[in-house]
């Protein structure tokens, strides 16, 4: 059996879109034709989905609440197609419909869970279909699949936090941006050229400047936008294109003041979520290590925690394999050599993920504490510029009247 997706009219004429399942294409119009309604459009549900779905509405978000729903059936007793099927009419999920018939179909036809759910979408990462795969392997998938669904609401809001904390500065900059350009293109040169106008009084220093500055704005603003986005899109396609290079500027982001100090916080932070729900799974420690190194983001700090972590088949120990990775000796290997000796590697790693979790609020706050006072500032010495360069030609001119 198949799903098809159709889009047809039913004997009022009134349109009508759903799924199906039938052997074949002919068996699925004799179906909708039984049910009165006439397909105008009637394919397979993988090849329904639009373009929309298949760059990006698997995303993460509705993956957990898949995975979540999904977990809590299969604990309930549901076989797995059933469950999925209960998933596929529900409202919530209308979106992702076709998506979900086609997992539905692929389990059906003997495929497993993980590579149903990976051929879903490019969305879906190794770390999920380890996940899956462990807990079909060992018989606890809907344990796995709850599990898998709080990690995900984890990075999720770990995701927001990041956004949302970058938000107002965003919109600061933006408006001073915005600001300079009217003030310093316009307003000034407007305002200088009336008072020159009327009194013929040279204009002070200060407006004489503001106002080349501003002249210079408006030609060079556009220019630099247009180069940034070139240099963005170029560089964008050499990472992609040149892992050599996408590895070298990876490692360059960590040693940035600021944004270096924070990647190295998320990626300990996701390092050690990731490892901990994957021993607790029952992943192979090496297996678990590579992963969680990709789990990171970080092409180059993936790379590193997977060359390292060959030496666990040597007899070295887990502690020992991140003391060599750069980032995460900082503070991870203790978490590790604590649970290593007290036999409970998970749970110290969870408690290292939470104290990462605390360090990295502190910095946000900490980062933020100190931009907004700073671009305040910033803001507040431009205005008193641009009104000083207005207020001192009106003083020039009121003496030389006087």
């Amino acid at each position: 059996m198949r799903t098809f997706a159709y889009k047809g009219f039913d004997a009022a004429g009134t349109a009508r879109r759903g799924l199906i399942e039938a052997l074949d294409l002919r068996d699925a119009r004799g179906k909708l034709a039984e049910r009165g309604l006439m397909p105008e459009t009637l394919i397979p549900s993988e090849a329904a989905t639009t373009p929309r779905q298949r760059g990006g509405a698997f995303k993460a978000e509705t993956r957990a609440f898949v995975y979540r729903e999904l977990g809590v059936l299969l604990n309930a007793g549901m076989p797995l197609v059933s469950a999925i099927e209960m998933l596929i009419q529900s409202p919530e999920l209308a979106e992702v419909s076709n998506v979900l018939a086609g997992v539905r179909d692929r389990v059906r036809d003997g495929a497993p869970l993980a590579a149903a759910v990976s051929e879903a979408g490019r969305e879906v990462t190794p770390l999920e279909q380890a996940i899956l795969e462990v807990g079909e392997r060992s018989g606890g998938l809907g344990e796995m699949l709850e599990k898998l669904a709080g990690f995900l609401e984890e990075e999720q809001r770990l995701r927001e936090r990041i956004v949302s904390a970058m938000i107002y500065p965003c919109i600061i900059l933006s408006f001073a941006l915005i600001m300079a350009t009217i003030m310093l293109g316009v307003v000034i040169p407007s305002a200088g050229k009336v008072l020159m106008a009327q009194s013929r009084v040279p204009l002070p220093l200060l407006t004489r400047v503001m106002m080349h500055v501003g002249q210079t704005l408006i030609w060079i603003l556009p220019l630099a936008i247009a180069g940034g986005a070139a240099a963005v899109w170029a560089m964008r396609r050499r990472l992609r294109g040149d892992a050599d290079y996408r590895l070298r500027w990876d490692r360059r982001l960590f040693r940035l003041p600021v944004v270096g100090r924070g990647r190295r916080l998320v990626a300990g932070l996701r390092c050690s979520r990731t490892l901990a729900v994957l021993l607790r799974g029952g992943v192979p420690l090496v297996e678990a290590v590579r992963l969680a190194g990709r789990a990171t983001g970080s092409v180059w700090l993936g790379a590193r925690v997977a060359e390292e972590g060959d030496a666990l088949r040597h007899g070295r120990s887990l502690a020992e394999v991140f003391r060599r990775v750069p980032i995460l000796s900082e503070m991870l290997p203790a978490w590790i050599q604590a649970g290593e000796a007290s036999g409970s590697l998970e749970r110290m790693l969870e408690s290292g993920g939470d104290a990462f979790q605390h360090r990295w609020e502190r910095f946000i706050t900490r980062a933020l504490g100190v931009m907004e006072p700073l671009l305040i500032l910033l803001i507040g010495g431009f205005v008193l510029l641009v009104v000083l360069s207005i207020i001192l030609p009106i003083i020039s001119m009121n003496k030389a009247m006087g």
